[in-house]
């Protein structure tokens, strides 16, 4: 028997919802134990009112879990329904031993959703009790995946960006983007924060929504080289059908921080031979994610970034996603890029 406790009512607002599950034991006939569910959907998410500070908090302990050995992270998976779709899901799995959960969470990304108003990537997170199975949570995790995107990119500035950076320029403007420049000017309050993407009714939206939620001036630009160029901290989170080296070395200014997460790879090779150090959140992922392009990258630098990455783990949070490099001439030590 599956009861819904309440439902939403022309577009009211609701109190938590909950399903109720009742199973009966097959061999003796006797019912079991209630199993309840909550559900959150993206209201109940968005009258948390989470702070910036809460957010990368949040995000911060859980990389310190990381750290620490307490989590286990399996490689992401892909679900490709169908190429006409220009789409496809990514399910992600792990547990974290001090929050006492273990999760399964599906992100759809279509690119071309913005044709039918709808946003390219959407979620849900399904929680559970990782000693006996039982479902814990359902939750609506599209702001969950973008605002983790963003504080994960503010962490890794934080502990590997010089603390004078006070350029921001940034290429995409996806869901993710939004949290990648609020949470990176909540801790560098930016003098100059450039944005670009490919057309210009999306990049020109984003800015006015950062303009309005930030209080201070977006430049707009029309290509990639005068957003990129001379910016001290730099975020590439494009959408290219293929990969394609339009992020240019040349433009990456000495001892700025990188951080590239785009759909596909848009660096040049070379960007890898003027790093000091690379840092990934999780290695397994990584090796996992990486098509033979980023296997050639990685090679070329595997003994320093090896290097770095062990140095980073004695220093926990682990800062970063896929990958984060500074480019030289850099510090040697973290604590002396801060």
């Amino acid at each position: 028997m599956r009861t819904y406790k309440h439902m939403t009512v022309n577009g009211a607002i609701p109190k938590l919802d909950s399903i109720e599950t009742q199973h009966t034991d097959l061999e003796s006939g006797d019912p079991m134990a209630d199993i309840l569910l909550t559900y959150l959907n993206g209201r109940d998410i968005a009258r948390l009112k989470m702070t910036d500070a809460e957010i990368i908090a949040a995000v911060e302990q859980a990389l310190v879990a990381q750290g620490n050995g307490q989590t286990v992270i399996e490689p992401r998976v892909h679900l490709m329904p169908d190429p006409a779709f220009n789409g496809h899901f990514n399910v992600l799995r792990g547990y974290v031993a001090p929050l006492g959960l273990a999760g399964v969470k599906v992100v759809g990304d279509f690119v071309d959703n913005y044709k039918l108003g709808l946003p390219s990537e959407m979620a849900m997170l399904n929680l559970f009790d990782p000693r006996t199975g039982m479902p814990v949570a359902v939750i609506d995790a599209t702001f969950i995946t973008d605002a983790r995107t963003g504080a994960l990119t503010a962490i890794g500035a934080k502990h590997l960006a010089r603390r004078d950076s006070k350029v921001l320029g940034h290429i995409g403007a996806r869901g993710t983007s939004y949290w990648n420049v609020r949470l990176l000017d909540s801790l560098y309050d930016f003098d100059e924060i450039r944005v670009h993407s490919r057309r210009p009714e999306s990049r020109n939206a984003f800015a006015a929504r950062l303009e309005r939620d930030l209080g201070k001036k977006i430049v707009v630009t029309e290509d990639w080289e005068s957003c990129v160029r001379g910016a001290d901290i730099v975020v590439e989170a494009s959408r290219l059908e293929r990969p394609a080296p339009m992020l240019k070395t040349e433009w990456i200014k000495p001892g700025a921080f990188v951080v590239p997460y785009g759909t596909m790879s848009a660096v040049e090779l070379s960007l890898t031979d003027i790093m000091t150090r690379m840092v990934v959140d999780d290695w397994g992922n990584a090796r996992a994610a990486c098509s033979a392009r980023c296997a050639r990258m990685s090679k070329r630098a595997s003994c320093r970034n090896r290097r770095s990455t062990a140095n980073w783990a004695r220093s926990p949070p682990a800062a970063s996603r896929v990958a984060r490099a500074t480019t030289r001439p850099t510090c040697s030590g973290t604590e002396a890029c801060r």
